[in-house]
């Protein structure tokens, strides 16, 4: 991918912008069609290159995907065509494809890029053995190597690190054989859990949930092919909704109100920093208030929600608190020590507390550089920096978004921000 820097100079956004697809639906989405037999219709699907990449991992194990400008055409059916399968650098991409390639009674080679290459896997290694697969790691990292079929039983899992092989257990179980139990152990993340279970039941699957700590999910079940709607994006809709909050007059259409996505919970920090911001048809409008007040919020299942949260509470009066940090490890970066890092030369003090608290002083960004760490949630953060700090903000690194949100900047210029693209 191209290095490109990006400069964002103070801006008062205005105007209205769709939130993108929401990539953690459409994930699910395409891992629900590769399962069903005959065709699907995926409509409004995300373009980012984790869900790009996914569609192709997908035809690797049987899928015949089909590209139209508004959605995707996928033919289903399970049945392993590669021996080698590459996910990008998507986390619950590689997450879901390792349970789902479970299913094959042949080795499958799982293979991914960048900071995908230094996230622990061995989560996978020690659970599918009891689910009657096998798989291989290099040292607990990848790439992996499954053999299946899986078929079926019971085993427990830690949920401390994330729900996402969880969900991919979650897809790939009712296909195996026998019955499952899945036990989970200090589950986080429950909101993607619901999300899940949602498109679960869109494709006519069963699964029993007692309170998030035990699934029961019947074997030899049939996913069904049909027409899904991906609704609009919580997780990239929170950095638009935090720009508006922090200068800007606009309207964010494609929120669901009433969705499962656990990132929607950027309203209860709008709330109480006293953003003003209200439902409207089909999205929110939000205005940005001249003396947003600090606040506190738990983060834990949300984290996903620190780096918008964060520049919202540098333009906060008083010291705002996160909870969650020990979530952040593990992303494209180690986003705690990214925030603490940038924010620091934007002229911000930020520290971690207690251990898993993040704690922001607030103060107006001076202006500087802002590395992405290639991660695109820090990357879209250097932007939200800009906006009313006293100098322009330089994002290096800035492709970074193409991982979640390819037209973040684009949009940006089409709310009447400044942004230039300096040749490097």
């Amino acid at each position: 991918m191209k290095k490109m820097d990006v400069i964002v100079s103070p801006s008062h956004i205005k105007g209205i912008i769709q939130a993108p697809a929401s990539k953690s639906y459409t994930q699910r989405w395409l891992i629900g069609a590769l399962l069903a037999e005959g065709t699907s219709e995926i409509l409004t699907p995300g373009k980012s290159a984790d869900e790009k990449n996914l569609a192709k991992a997908i035809e690797s194990l049987g899928a015949k995907v089909t590209y139209e400008e508004e959605k995707w055409i996928v033919t289903g059916g399970f049945n392993a065509r590669s021996k080698n399968i590459h996910v990008g650098e998507s986390g619950l991409g590689v997450r879901l494809i390792s349970a789902v390639s479970a299913l094959a009674d042949q080795p499958i080679e799982i293979e991914g890029t960048g900071s995908l290459n230094k996230r622990p896997m061995a989560q996978i290694k020690e659970i599918l053995p009891a689910l009657g697969a096998d798989c291989k790691t290099n040292d607990g990292y990848l790439p992996l190597i499954v053999k299946g079929p899986l078929t079926g039983g019971k085993a427990t899992v830690e949920g401390s690190f994330g729900s996402q092989f969880i969900s991919g257990l979650l897809f790939a179980l009712p296909m195996a054989e026998n019955d499952s139990e899945i036990v989970v152990k200090n589950l986080k993340s429950q909101p993607y859990i619901d999300i899940t279970l949602d498109v679960l039941n869109h494709f006519g699957i069963t699964v029993e949930n007692e309170n998030y700590q035990k699934f029961r999910i019947p074997g030899k079940q049939k996913y069904q092919p049909g027409t899904f709607t991906v609704e609009g994006d919580w997780s990239n809709g929170a950095i638009l909704l935090a720009a508006g909050a922090i200068n800007g007059t606009l309207k964010v259409e494609n929120l669901n109100p009433h969705s499962a996505q656990g990132d929607s919970k950027i309203l209860e920090a709008l709330d109480k920093c006293g953003a003003n911001v209200r439902y409207q048809e089909n999205g929110y409008k939000i205005e940005a208030t001249p003396n947003l007040k600090a606040f506190d919020l738990d983060a834990t299942h949300t984290p996903d929600l620190f780096p918008p949260l964060a520049a919202l509470a540098s333009y906060c009066s008083g010291v705002s608190r996160i909870k969650g940090v020990k979530r952040l490890i593990h992303k494209e970066s180690n986003r705690a020590e990214a925030l603490i890092r940038e924010f620091g030369n934007v002229g911000v003090p930020v520290f971690v507390e207690d251990d898993d608290y993040l704690v922001i002083k607030g103060k107006q960004p001076t202006g500087g550089t802002f590395y992405s760490h290639n991660d695109h949630r820090i990357a879209m953060t250097g932007a939200l920096m800009a906006l009313k700090a006293t100098k322009p903000v330089r994002i290096t690194h800035a492709e970074a978004v193409n991982k979640s949100y390819p037209d973040f900047f684009e949009d940006l210029e089409k709310l009447q921000a400044v942004v230039e693209y300096p040749k490097s």
